[in-house]
């Protein structure tokens, strides 16, 4: 696959990873204002970095737009005449609609939303898709390009905004977790490496239980509970300090923030 990532700042970038490090494409382009930033990128060997947009549309059928929400509909104007019926136009933009996307470059383009996570890097991302009509023909090769980096969704449009927040966003969401049982286990005795190991594989461990077993959390919340036993005792001082009231109010105001971006 001839892959462009249009726009290559730190979400670009781990798409990039990603792809290279599973060897998902056979040649790509990466462009950047300061494409001197991403020269490393080139020891790949199949990998062109360049300022220039209108080159990697023109070398590329799929392509993978990661700029700033606020420069997409100006850089879909300069390379909209350079699109054909090969493209595949792929958006991992924030608060950008399939519609207005549509507006610029035409309906009978395929179009795409993908909003992956940073984790994407590493493999290990939870990327969400929707389409266009015409795109929906194009659902499988991006589930293809985005599956060999963790895992895909495909979902309507209308649940994207929710879909950012509980992905994109839901990696910090998850850190913050990751440090607070890590700070816990510090101050139990622990030294602040090996704290951090102890949370952060742990963590892995919970999320791999519900992957595997396809269980409910409280399922598995049950086998390590016992009565009067110190862990039904913590997960109720946690409950009663407003624990999964907070993580909720919490996503509902990164949803609120999302639609006030979207809105303006």
């Amino acid at each position: 696959m001839k892959i462009a990532i249009i726009g290559t700042g730190n979400l670009g970038q781990s798409i990039a990873n990603g792809i290279l490090n599973s060897n998902g494409a056979t040649s790509m382009y990466l462009t950047k204002r300061n494409p001197e930033k991403l020269k490393h990128f080139e020891d790949y060997g199949n990998v062109t970095v360049t300022a220039s947009n209108e080159e990697a549309v023109n070398n590329s059928d799929i392509l993978i737009f990661a700029v700033q929400p606020g420069h997409f509909e100006a850089i879909l104007y300069d390379v909209k005449d350079q699109l054909t019926e090969k493209h595949v136009v792929i958006s991992v933009i924030t608060g950008f609609p399939i519609s207005r996307i549509e507006s610029i470059i035409g309906a009978d383009k395929y179009i795409l939303r993908c909003m992956p996570n940073t984790a994407i890097s590493v493999g290990k991302s939870m990327t969400c898709i929707c389409s266009n009509g015409v795109g929906k023909k194009r659902v499988d090769l991006a589930k293809a390009i985005f599956n060999r980096m963790g895992h895909t969704l495909e979902i309507p449009e209308e649940q994207m905004q929710a879909a950012t927040v509980i992905c994109a966003s839901g990696i910090a969401f998850w850190m913050r977790l990751i440090r607070a049982t890590t700070q816990g286990a510090i101050q139990l005795g622990f030294e602040s490496k090996e704290a951090q190991e102890l949370a952060m594989h742990t963590c892995n461990g919970a999320a791999a239980l519900l992957i595997e077993t396809g269980n409910h959390p409280e399922q598995e919340i049950d086998r390590v509970t016992t009565p009067k036993g110190c862990t039904i005792e913590g997960l109720n001082e946690m409950e009663h300090q407003g624990l999964s009231s907070s993580l909720i109010q919490g996503i509902v105001s990164s949803y609120k923030k999302i639609s006030d971006i979207k809105n303006n």
